[in-house]
């Protein structure tokens, strides 16, 4: 992935986000509990303040909301993803160049996206089992961020071929041909909208969040399976929405 183009204080989040070893991460243990859970990342290193001093962190009760106008925006998902990755905070599918959404006449790439169990958002005060996060990125280094929840019901079938492909053990890979990401997500792609952060250290701020309406399903054994081999839960807590505006 070429990150050339991207920001300074974007490509250690995008990095961050992706997984991609680096200093800061390897020598500062974040984690979901104990000493490195989310109420201490911003004292764990300076890099991490904005995970304590933030005013937009993510993520939060989506309630309240505001009517818009909102406009629809185009996924144009062609690539092929690269791998599927256990990196011991989440499982996550890379993406090819070629994928794109477009917001406020912006074009995004995906990078990846991977899932939280259970979901980090809530949506009037309802929790779901597994949420999963399409992470896209500028030619600016600004990040989108697509949040489709799961209920439980019927075993995904697009969520069984990745289980099939699950690295069981953080730090290990597997290659994965996933044709692209538009079966993942509902035919109806209305959405709320909200301004907020990265849900893991170093929680940037001035991430568009955009978070689907319809669901899809994954069944109890799905989610049973995901727990297991992650070892724990990995939702960060609901975040203070402050005088954010919520869309819809």
């Amino acid at each position: 992935m070429k990150l050339t183009t991207l920001s300074k204080g974007f490509s250690l989040a995008l990095l961050l986000t992706l997984g991609t070893p680096l200093v800061a991460s390897e020598s500062v243990h974040w984690s979901y509990s104990g000493e490195g859970a989310p109420a201490n990342w911003g004292k764990l290193d300076t890099k991490f303040h904005t995970c304590s001093e933030g005013v937009n962190q993510s993520p939060i009760n989506l309630t309240a909301f505001t009517k818009s106008e909102l406009a629809e925006i185009p996924f144009n998902y062609k690539a092929s993803s690269t791998e599927i990755l256990n990196n011991g905070h989440t499982v996550q599918v890379n993406f090819e160049e070629g994928s794109s959404i477009e917001v406020d006449g912006i074009k995004f790439e995906l990078k990846q996206f991977h899932f939280h169990t259970p979901s980090e958002n809530n949506i009037n005060g309802t929790s779901f089992p597994l949420e999963a996060h399409f992470v896209h990125a500028s030619k600016d280094g600004e990040l989108a961020v697509v949040a489709l929840m799961f209920e439980e019901g019927e075993e995904n079938k697009i969520l069984a071929k990745l289980w099939n492909k699950m690295p069981m053990k953080a730090g290990e890979k597997h290659e994965l041909k996933l044709s692209d990401a538009t079966d993942f997500l509902p035919k109806e792609k209305d959405y709320y909208r909200f301004n907020g952060s990265l849900t893991t250290p170093p929680c940037t701020e001035g991430v568009r969040w955009i978070v689907l309406k319809k669901t899809t399903t994954l069944s109890k054994a799905q989610q049973e399976v995901f727990l297991k081999v992650l070892g724990h839960a990995n939702n960060r807590p609901i975040q203070k929405t402050n005088a954010r505006l919520i869309a819809e």
